[in-house]
């Protein structure tokens, strides 16, 4: 069974965490052209969705992998627009965790 794979940076991760995907950790463009490469070398790699800031920072070699192979199929997670839209951080991962798994989760701080 291929797996799906979240690659973001560190303050998301844990919101995707939290809805039991598989998360790729990146903090910087270059890590994260780096992460996506080994990502889409991974036989076990079904869907790889990438922070949409990550995503336009990829170099033209990885793009036209992307383009030439049927799986992984990789889609990008506006995930840092929808914040600076003025949403609460929790509402959003809330949403996000919503649209996952179908259940709502409060999140709250201990």
């Amino acid at each position: 069974m291929y797996k799906l794979v979240v690659l973001t940076d560190s303050d998301n991760a844990d919101g995707f965490r939290l809805a039991g995907v598989d998360v790729a950790v990146a903090d910087s463009s270059e890590d994260a052209r780096r992460r996506l490469n080994q990502l889409l070398d991974d036989e076990a790699s079904g869907i790889i969705a990438v922070n949409e800031q990550m995503m336009g920072a990829i170099d033209e070699r990885t793009q036209r992998k992307i383009d030439s192979i049927y799986r992984p199929i990789v889609i990008s997670l506006p995930i840092k627009e929808q914040l600076h839209m003025g949403e609460d951080h929790r509402a959003y991962l809330s949403r996000l965790i919503r649209r996952a798994i179908g259940f709502d989760i409060t999140l709250r701080r201990g």
